[in-house]
């Protein structure tokens, strides 16, 4: 019971998987949160793990999006296992929205409320342990989305860039005390979020690629990076080139397919 220790949400699969089975490759503490139990129990499987190991296995079936039983379990983990050192905030959804339907402004709400406020929610409990113990490291996944507007990502876009901004402002504010605050943005992944992107994905890298640079991030403490450094030097160029010409170019991009209507 003294290794290390790593909370993950969205951890059932993508990006959230290969974090866990890299951090159990290092003998951490897993402590996974995502909806879907069966999933989290395969995902440790594949690592290598026992479900059922209660020395090195949390698993929480909960939707992020339940900020009280987030709070639960968070405090839970502080009375037995102790704070971790690293909490990720990784669980998130993508879905194109058009905002000439009128139901479509739900579904920007509802990404919104996943990609940005169960994200704080995550790592919140956290901060002030961290703080008395002057160690950690709380990291957001956000993404090369959040740097401009792109077709049908009203809400993606802008989620991500929420995230963005308030990881940046956690940082400057525990900036003295030990604490560190890494904002992880990925380029394209092949995960099942992207799978059924109708678009080109520029610098395409599988998932356990991502999460070994991720961990060397987290490990250096970094406070932005874009993952992998090729698109990260897109993203920037696209961040400084002038509306007048990212405007027809980003229209030539293609859009991301809308959220299916739920059958009545």
């Amino acid at each position: 019971m003294t290794a290390p220790i790593v909370l993950l949400t969205g951890a059932s699969s993508g990006i959230g998987a290969a974090l866990a089975a890299a951090y159990a490759a290092r003998g951490w503490r897993l402590v996974l949160i995502a909806r879907r139990a069966e999933r989290l129990e395969q995902v440790v499987r594949e690592a290598g793990l026992d479900p059922a190991d209660a020395s090195r296995v949390r698993l929480i079936a909960a939707d992020v999006l339940d900020i009280d039983r987030l709070r639960t379990e968070a405090h839970a983990l502080l009375r037995t296992w102790g704070c971790p050192q690293v909490v990720i905030a990784n669980a998130g959804i993508s879905h194109g929205v058009d905002l000439s339907h009128p139901d479509d402004l739900d579904v920007a709400a509802h990404i919104m409320d996943v990609n940005w406020k169960a994200a704080l929610a995550t790592l919140a409990p956290f901060i002030a342990p961290m703080q008395a113990r002057g160690s950690g490291a709380l990291v957001g996944i956000a993404s090369v989305a959040g740097v401009r507007g792109l077709p049908g990502h009203a809400a993606y876009c802008a989620s991500k860039a929420a995230l963005v901004r308030s990881l940046e402002s956690l940082r400057v504010e525990l900036r003295s005390s030990g604490v560190k605050v890494v904002t992880l943005s990925p380029g394209y992944v092949a995960t099942p979020m992207t799978e059924g992107n109708r678009f080109r994905m520029p610098f395409l890298m599988p998932p356990a690629a991502f999460a070994q640079r991720a961990l060397s991030a987290i490990d250096a403490g970094r406070a932005y990076i874009t993952i992998p450094w090729p698109m990260g030097v897109l993203s920037k160029l696209l961040h400084s080139v002038p509306r007048a010409l990212f405007d027809p170019f980003a229209g030539r991009h293609g859009r991301k397919a809308r959220k299916a209507p739920s059958p009545p």
